[in-house]
């Protein structure tokens, strides 16, 4: 072959190349988990699942230590209506911990993560003429708030806390469970949000932990305490919706332990409270429940600087003026 043979192949090879080189190059307008990694087999975006696996390549024990400090933020906007607030730019929020602003690294507007709800029942609401119509309202959530991709678990608790149903999508077999809880006698709120959590904690990660939980608060028979049940909820990221159904409306006739505690619980989770007047409130309250679910916005950072091991970190989410913006507000770190 002549030299100018030799010329001209080398000249059409760097054409068929240089597009493969540009390919691999940083895209500006994509995220830092989107960017190539040099080889053109990971030229295409990651899902925000996958953004812990590319950014440390280095060894498995890195990829592990950044999913780890990933710290997650379910919000829930209202506006002065009172009404979930949709399609907010990732511009209308400011993360903070411990008063430090964060760098916002996901952002998703309503959020798709699948759902993992423990539904808890306070049984010895049972001697209620109304628990007829609780269990339909319960059971009528359960059709309406389920996605083939969510599971739910149907809990019952006393003085002692039974998961009645596991966590399945399977509405008619959830549905029995709800119609089948029997009497009880006795009120053990710790155990149920200490058992309700750690039951959640086992759910697979990338999904979204709820308990909601109907009770009459009284506060009897718990054999765990109030901060186990709260660092329980804290280290399982769950989502607290406590519906406190009173049989007596005057504070001087009833134990307002379990109610003050799971208050707190609540506000600490990023969940909210719900105070029916009568049974007859119930559906339109899980309705609350399901649209709040569904217009959820998820912000996640990289907290800057890392709090030691086992503490217990702020956080706060400012919102546009007009706007209302309820979520976590602590969470417990991890292991270092």
């Amino acid at each position: 072959m002549t030299a100018q043979a030799y010329t001209t192949r080398a000249i059409v090879l760097a054409g068929l190349l240089l597009p493969c080189v540009l390919v691999a190059q940083e895209k500006p307008d994509r995220p830092p988990w989107a960017q190539p990694s040099g080889s053109s087999s990971q030229t295409q975006p990651k899902p925000a699942a996958s953004q812990d696996k590319t950014q440390e390549p280095v060894s498995p024990r890195n990829t592990v230590k950044v999913t780890v400090n990933l710290v997650n933020v379910l919000v829930s906007v209202l506006d002065d209506h009172n009404r979930p607030a949709p399609n907010l730019p990732v511009e209308a929020f400011q993360v903070f911990e411990e008063g430090t602003q964060q760098k916002i690294d996901v952002f998703e507007q309503e959020t798709k993560q699948p759902l993992d709800i423990a539904l808890m029942i306070d049984t010895s609401l049972s001697a209620h003429k109304e628990i007829t119509f609780e269990r339909d309202a319960a059971a009528n959530f359960i059709k309406q708030v389920l996605r083939p991709d969510d599971s739910l678990s149907v809990f019952a608790f006393d003085e002692s806390v039974t998961q009645v149903a596991r966590f399945s999508a399977d509405v008619p077999a959830l549905q029995a469970a709800v119609h089948k809880i029997t009497d009880g006698s006795g009120t053990s709120i710790y155990d149920a949000v200490l058992l309700g959590s750690q039951a959640l904690g086992r759910r697979p990660n990338e999904r979204r932990r709820v308990i909601v939980m109907v009770t009459d608060a009284g506060e009897t028979t718990s054999r765990t305490d109030f901060e186990s049940a709260r660092k329980a909820a804290l280290r399982a990221g769950i989502l607290l919706y406590t519906i406190i159904v009173r049989p007596v409306k005057n504070e001087n006739g009833r134990n307002t332990a379990g109610e003050h505690a799971l208050q707190t619980i609540t506000e600490t989770t990023g969940g909210a409270m719900f105070y029916p007047e009568s049974m007859e409130e119930l559906p339109i309250i899980f309705d609350r429940i399901d649209a709040e679910l569904r217009t959820q916005y998820r912000l996640a950072y990289y907290p800057n600087p890392r709090g030691p091991a086992n503490t217990y970190r702020t956080i706060e989410v400012k919102v546009l003026a007009g706007y209302t913006a309820r979520h976590r507000t602590t969470y417990l770190t991890g292991p270092q």
